[in-house]
């Protein structure tokens, strides 16, 4: 596998280094000359001074048989053009960019830039895994798929608790595909029994969230 990484801050620096790590050819792009010389010190031949967005730059880096673009620069607008570039001009069918300023994700999503991934918003999301009160975490968006997985903690006296999951009244669209009980996870059959405390993660169609939650609220709370 041939990778491209452009930026190379912590992160880029970083990846090169554990990409390398792995046996993995790897160019990392950096456009500050002074940062350049820094990391050249270690990777040497593995990385490049210039411009990521512009075009000479990447084919004298070899894009065109980059396997993986990875844009990691400091600046979203950047990162964008590169991953347009990359998969529009060169081909390149896998590409993942770094989101600096997560009101920026969207637009990342939009222009079919995936997966972009934002720090700021996986922060977040652990935080709501560790807190009750939110209810639902969302674990991942299969955009292209129009599907989602979600994760529900079964509550204390919810319609889930005590009861089989071919027995919970699920809309359609929605499959309970895995239970995580006491540190380890099993996917359930029709007469699995689902008890309080547990973790439960389901596949469903976007925008059923509000038609599952209530099952698993505990007894006496509003369904989120």
């Amino acid at each position: 596998m041939y990778v491209i990484i452009c930026g190379a801050g912590k992160v880029g620096w970083n990846l090169a280094r554990e990409l390398i790590g792995k046996d993995r050819e790897v160019t990392l792009i950096e456009s500050n000359h002074e940062r350049y010389r820094v990391v050249e010190e270690e990777l040497e031949h593995a990385v490049q001074y210039g411009d990521a967005t512009e075009m000479w730059v990447l084919e004298r880096a070899g894009i065109q048989r980059a396997d993986l673009v990875i844009a990691v620069t400091g600046d979203d607008e950047d990162n964008i053009l590169i991953c347009q570039m990359s998969r529009e001009k060169y081909g390149v069918q896998r590409i993942v960019a770094r989101v600096n300023n997560p009101r920026n994700l969207q637009h990342f999503k939009l222009l079919g830039i995936q997966p972009a991934v934002s720090a700021t918003d996986l922060i977040m999301r652990l935080i709501e895994h560790e807190v009750p009160e939110y209810g639902l975490v969302q674990l991942l968006a299969l955009e292209e798929e129009h599907l989602e997985i979600i994760e529900l903690e079964v509550g204390a006296g919810s319609e889930a608790d005590g009861k089989r999951v071919s027995d919970v009244a699920l809309p359609d669209g929605a499959l309970i595909i895995s239970v995580l009980r006491d540190g380890a996870g099993f996917v359930p059959k029709v007469d699995s029994v689902m008890s309080a405390g547990d973790q439960v993660l389901l596949i469903l169609d976007p925008g059923l969230e509000g038609e599952i939650t209530g099952a698993f609220a505990p007894a006496g709370s509003p369904a989120f």
